[in-house]
């Protein structure tokens, strides 16, 4: 698989796409003055401790307080494992938060999710500084490997180059560090030893709340998490932010410094490489598959819901194989949707009814393959007896669409509006509602959408009793700019 990473840097904002064989899988955006929070650690004082929730709020120097949960006062890095052959606490042995913390007392904590739906961030006690191939804990004294290097051997020879290491906190070595030796590793461990050491000194000189560290921009943090080795070209459209680029791979990545380039092509470089159409196509909710079928994506408070529908495609042998083929054609493209968009939390996939226990299996084991390419965290429960897959996915940072859009104005982001005839119902209501606002022989007006008014005028019926009984004139001034009501009354 040939993947590429594409950086287009402007002054307003920076995005990032990765691509593989061609096909955007991921995009990520920055924008000036409103750059993400998670990484970033901060000295910051106990606002409140919440028995009753077993958390914090923290005050961190933002409009709002960080939530701290207990868990994450203790916790430790879900995606790796230590190698102590540690079952979970049970919830009853864990310690309460009031044990914990104190109000007032001073803290370190790092951000884990922005926030989000007029929340403040999260955050936890257990810090870590992530580079290309090693995750350092300042502090600790644990070493681990990502879960994802499958190989116990790999792992073991992994864990013994770590336990090696001298300096004053643990290492946890990534995926990007698989068949690296300690000589591979040394650039990437003095690093992060020297930024906690920093990290350490800022604390002892600063008083809360503090920013202690920023986490890298966009454009580093891109290379850092996605230009792993087998990324065949990193492509930047801007001269500064190459250099910037190539300093930072020239320290951590020398082999991946020599697949850099600066972008010089007549287009754009999103243009060239097919990344604008992708992205306005994540905004829309319907994504259609080469056999005619289709997905459909919705976004609510509580999930994210995923319809398979066969469309078009009508097959050629029985039902259960018409199914069976647009249900294996959806997966890499719901996988891909997955990734593209940023989906986290809970997600529903509704793939088409299938009798067969065997297609349900195969279903099963291709979309857990699909999702190995993630690099968020997930979890996922077989395909039920309605045909429904649950995964659960990490969120931390906004999805594309919250993004790149906001609620719409007129129907409040429910994607619905009032039909006309409805419309015109409500304004017959509004009318005879009492007390009457109304004088006889006044002449109302009445701004309504263009729709509403040409019921009005063919049909009126609809406020002809209105404008009787009260002894008033409408006057009807169409306008396609009204709000979801339809129309809106004014004095004449």
């Amino acid at each position: 698989m040939r993947k590429e990473l594409l950086v287009n840097a402007t002054p307003p904002e920076t995005r990032v796409a990765l691509t593989e064989d061609g096909r955007v899988v991921e995009v990520l955006h920055e924008r000036r003055g409103r750059q993400g929070l998670v990484g970033n650690i901060y000295l910051g004082r106990v606002h409140r401790v919440l028995p009753g929730m077993q958390a914090a709020f923290v005050s961190i120097g933002l409009d709002r307080d960080a939530f701290l949960y207990v868990e994450d006062a203790a916790a430790r890095a879900a995606d790796f494992d230590f190698g102590d052959g540690e079952a979970a606490a049970d919830p009853a042995d864990r310690p309460h938060i009031d044990d914990l913390l104190k109000e007032g007392q001073e803290i370190v904590v790092q951000v884990t999710k922005d926030p989000f739906s007029g929340k403040g961030p999260r955050v936890t006690t257990a810090i870590s500084l992530a580079g290309r191939t090693l995750v350092f804990l300042p502090g600790a004294r644990e070493v681990g490997v990502s879960r994802r290097v499958a190989d116990e051997a790999e792992r073991e020879r992994l864990r013994g180059i770590l336990e090696g290491f001298d300096a004053q906190g643990g290492f946890i070595a990534r995926t990007a560090a698989l068949g690296k030796t300690a000589l591979d590793l040394a650039p990437d461990r003095n690093y992060l030893a020297e930024l906690g050491g920093r990290i350490t000194r800022r604390r002892e000189s600063s008083a809360p709340p503090a920013l202690l560290h920023r986490e890298l921009d966009l454009a580093l943090r891109a290379v850092r998490d996605l230009a792993a080795d087998d990324c065949a070209a990193i492509r930047v459209d801007d001269p500064a932010a190459h250099a910037r680029v190539k300093e930072f791979l020239e320290a951590v990545a020398p082999a991946l410094a020599r697949r850099l380039e600066v972008w010089t092509g007549p287009e754009p470089l999103f243009e060239a490489f097919g990344v604008e159409a992708e992205i306005e196509n994540a905004l829309t909710s319907r994504v259609s598959l080469a056999s005619g079928g289709s997905i459909v994506i919705h976004q609510t408070e509580a999930l994210v819901a995923i319809d398979v529908n066969t469309g078009r495609f009508v097959g050629k042998k029985g039902l259960e194989d018409t199914v069976f083929a647009t249900n294996l054609e959806a997966v890499p493209e719901v996988a891909r949707q997955i990734r593209l968009r940023d989906l986290g939390g809970l997600i529903v996939v509704d793939f088409i009814d299938m009798e067969a226990l065997e297609h349900r299996e195969k279903l099963f084991d291709l979309f857990e393959a699909e999702l190995t390419r993630d690099r968020a965290r997930t979890r996922m429960l077989p395909v039920s007896e309605f045909g429904l897959i649950e995964i659960t996915r990490q969120r931390s940072r906004g999805n594309l669409e919250r993004v790149l859009t906001h609620a719409c104005p007129s129907c409040s982001g429910s994607g619905r509006v009032k039909t006309d005839m409805t419309a015109a119902l409500d304004l017959r209501r509004a009318l005879l509602r009492p007390p009457s606002l109304y004088t006889a022989g006044e002449t109302v007006q009445v701004r309504v959408r263009p729709g509403v008014a040409e019921l009005l005028l063919e049909s009126p019926l609809y406020v002809a009793d209105a404008e009787a009984s009260l002894g008033i004139r409408l006057e009807l001034i169409p306008d396609e700019t009204v709000g979801s009501k339809g129309f809106e009354i004014l004095r004449g």
